[in-house]
C-alpha cells in the first residue's frame, strides 16, 4: 500500500485535470467496495454502523439493494451505504 503522506504530497502537486482523473478513480473504487459489500450481506444478518452523531447503531438487514442496505434498528429503518456496514 502507498504511504498516505506520499499520496497526499502527490495530490498537492497535481493540476486540475489530474485531480479530476483521481476523483473519478476514487468514485469507481467506492462503488466497487459498496457493491461487493452489498453482495456479501443477506436478509436477516446482524450489522452495525456509526451514525452521523458518532453513535454506533446495530440492527438487522431487511433489504439489500445494489449499493445500499435497509437496516431495521428497532424503531427506525435506516438506508445505509453498504460500505459503512460491519457484519456482527
Amino acid at each position: 500500500m502507498v504511504d498516505m503522506n506520499t499520496a497526499i504530497n502527490q495530490v498537492r502537486n497535481m493540476d486540475s485535470a489530474q485531480i479530476n482523473e483521481m476523483i473519478a478513480e476514487i468514485k469507481l473504487r467506492r462503488n466497487y467496495i459498496s457493491s461487493t459489500t452489498a453482495r456479501s450481506l443477506v436478509k436477516g444478518a446482524k450489522v452495525q454502523f456509526t451514525g452521523r452523531g458518532g453513535e454506533v447503531i446495530t440492527g438487522t438487514v431487511t433489504k439489500v439493494n445494489q449499493k445500499t442496505v435497509v437496516v431495521d434498528a428497532g424503531v427506525i429503518k435506516w438506508k445505509v451505504t453498504a460500505s459503512m456496514l460491519t457484519q456482527i
